[in-house]
């Protein structure tokens, strides 16, 4: 099956000679389903048109190929990214924002083959663990009894303390553990909205202004069935908004 690719390029002749490269590739095959010159244009396309793969440019007006993974990463079913630049002195940061793949122009149809090849063996592998989430539980010991929380009832996880408070519509449980662990083991399930929180992606409804106590005045998310706004930290207010404007 061809893979379904996005390339992201403010050049027209750039995108012109990935989408002739693209056609000759096989084992997979490639699909392109649209091209954008900016990230503004990439989100749109993404948001209304299942993707596998985006080819991204770094270097462009109005956010650059970096800024555009990051929003990306925020998405519920993120696509694979792989990078295609001059610039090898983005790499360590393109790979820390969990790029595939970092091809250099001028771009070698093996090269973009060996980049195709990553993404379908990971699409294989996230298609293999979205069968097996409606399965993922939390295992909660609370008053001398143990029980398995299904994941798709949690709304919410805040670090409090030694504990990790697991908010869902009609009860709050407390469990033992490391949030961090929890976010990189269920990130297609929670975004971080806070150094001390995720959030369950499918329960956000919407972004507003909040002034909390604490961290003084800034923006909050509303989740559904949570009466109270939970405050969004400034590094990762751009993921919540792309989430949100991704819908």
């Amino acid at each position: 099956m061809a893979l379904r690719v996005l390339i992201v390029d403010d050049e027209a002749l750039a995108r012109s000679r990935l989408k002739s490269l693209l056609a000759d590739c096989t084992a997979p095959g490639a699909l392109v389903v649209g091209e954008a010159a900016n990230l503004a244009q990439a989100m749109l396309c993404v948001a209304h048109q299942a993707v596998d793969l985006v080819l991204a440019d770094i270097h462009m007006p109005g956010g650059d190929g970096l800024a555009l993974a990051q929003a990306l990463r925020a998405l519920p079913s993120p696509p694979a990214v792989v990078f295609v630049t001059a610039h090898m002195e983005h790499a360590l940061q393109a790979f820390e924002l969990e790029a595939l793949d970092y091809l250099t122009k001028p771009v070698r149809l093996e090269r973009l083959q060996a980049s195709l090849q990553k993404v379908e063996r990971l699409t294989h592998m996230n298609k293999g663990l979205e069968a097996d989430l409606a399965d993922e539980t939390l295992l909660i010991q609370e008053r001398g009894r143990t029980e398995r929380l299904p994941l798709s009832e949690v709304l919410y996880l805040k670090a409090e303390l030694k504990y990790i408070t697991v908010r869902t519509a009609s009860h709050t449980h407390m469990l033992e553990g490391s949030l961090s662990d929890l976010e990189s083991r269920y990130a297609s399930r929670f975004l971080r909205i806070h150094r001390n929180a995720l959030v369950a992606r499918q329960a956000v409804r919407s972004l507003e202004r909040h002034h909390d106590a604490a961290e003084g005045d800034g923006w909050a998310v509303r989740l559904d069935r949570v009466s109270e706004p939970l405050f969004v930290s400034r590094r990762q207010l751009a993921a919540v908004k792309a989430l949100i404007e991704a819908r």
